[in-house]
């Protein structure tokens, strides 16, 4: 599928936006996946070609934080290990059953996540009391997230980061940082079965990659430098987003005449 220099340059610059917010709050779906779809890139294809061009994101986010040694890749290897089977088994599991009625709750969850942040302002302010080890929060939290990535993926970021900060007691920064690797990990997994389907356009997926790159690794440094100042706002803000775009979607705003 060939698209004018205009539309390319257009994705690539939403790519790197997306990229951008994705490291700090996640959500950069909410910018990505409409673009694509107002490109004239069929729906399939579309979701696809956004997470291979997602990966670019949440790779380059990853690896900013390992280099500044926000993430401990050996501590946490268990947990990528278990995403990437979890997010593998729910991507496969997705097809064979009916999420319909699983996807009205999701909003409702989202939503629970925003209120949460929004009226803790001291949660995940410094490190906290540890609650479980990490091989049962591989276990438990990295394999049904990366499960639930697999199967739906929305706000995969915000429950990784809540499950860090309640379970693991990490303050809030780390838990973001610690989230992107596990999302990065629970996208490539999802990714290798878009792949096997052949429902990617590579051109158009390599070009966003690039723009996710930039935007991902500038975002990630403003989680380091800017921390939980900037963190928290921005979390709260697209998970409130993704919850109105979730309910659009769904019919549940059709009362307002929306």
């Amino acid at each position: 599928m060939e698209l004018s220099f205009d539309v390319l340059a257009m994705l690539f610059t939403i790519a790197t936006v997306a990229g951008f917010i994705d490291a700090i709050a996640g959500g950069g779906g909410l910018l990505t996946i409409p673009a694509l779809l107002s490109a004239g890139i069929p729906p399939t294809m579309a979701l696809g070609t956004n997470k291979l061009q997602a990966c670019g994101g949440s790779f380059s986010a990853s690896l900013y934080f390992v280099r500044q040694k926000a993430v401990n890749l050996r501590q946490i290897s268990l947990l990528i290990l278990l995403t990437f089977i979890g997010a593998a088994c729910g991507t496969i599991f997705v097809q064979m059953i009916d999420v319909n009625s699983l996807k009205m709750l999701l909003p409702f969850l989202v939503l629970i996540i925003s209120i949460y942040f929004l009226f803790s302002p001291t949660v995940g302010n410094e490190d906290r009391k540890q609650r479980i080890s990490f091989p049962l929060f591989a276990f438990s939290a990295a394999a049904g997230i990366g499960f639930y990535d697999g199967m739906f993926g929305p706000a995969t970021g915000s429950f990784f980061t809540l499950a860090f900060i309640l379970l693991l007691g990490f303050n809030l920064p780390k838990a973001v940082a610690h989230a992107k690797v596990l999302n990065f990990t629970s996208n490539f997994a999802s990714l290798i079965f878009f792949m096997l389907g052949g429902a990617i356009l590579w051109k158009i997926g390599f070009i966003m990659m690039i723009g996710q790159f930039i935007g991902g690794t500038f975002g990630a440094r403003m989680v380091v430098t800017k921390g939980k100042k900037l963190v928290r706002p921005m979390l709260v803000t697209m998970s409130f987003l993704m919850v109105i775009k979730m309910l659009y979607e769904q019919g549940f705003l059709s009362f307002l005449g929306i």
